[in-house]
């Protein structure tokens, strides 16, 4: 996946933003204020902080190389993603899984608007 379809999918959810609070080359994708995705769409090579499911996030990395505990994040709950070592669908499952991880902890009217109980 390239960096400009990386980030247009990341644009594509209910309410999605691309802010820059760590500077003009790191793009942060946020739902409502709060932070789904992380990514230097110039790096080399590609890589994306998604938030996940703790147990998912130990079994992702044990299944795919390209998967590790999140860089400058809570290892815990965020994964650090090479783009071009896992499939696009891979990728994409693991985007919509951050975003809707971040929304199921929103109040539950800011769900509903989202289109996402």
């Amino acid at each position: 996946m390239t960096p400009e379809r990386l980030r247009a999918f990341c644009l594509e959810f209910n309410a999605s933003v691309e802010e820059f609070p760590f500077g003009p080359e790191t793009s942060v994708f946020k739902v409502l204020g709060k932070m789904f995705a992380l990514t230097a769409l110039g790096g080399q090579p590609l890589t994306i902080n998604l938030k996940c499911d703790p147990d998912e996030a130990i079994r992702l990395r044990g299944t795919h190389p390209a998967i590790v505990p999140g860089w400058h994040m809570n290892k815990r709950h965020w994964n650090t993603v090479t783009v071009s070592g896992v499939p696009d669908l891979l990728l994409r499952e693991l985007v919509e899984d951050s975003y809707d991880l971040v929304v199921a902890g929103l109040p539950k009217a800011e769900r509903l608007r989202l289109d996402r109980p």
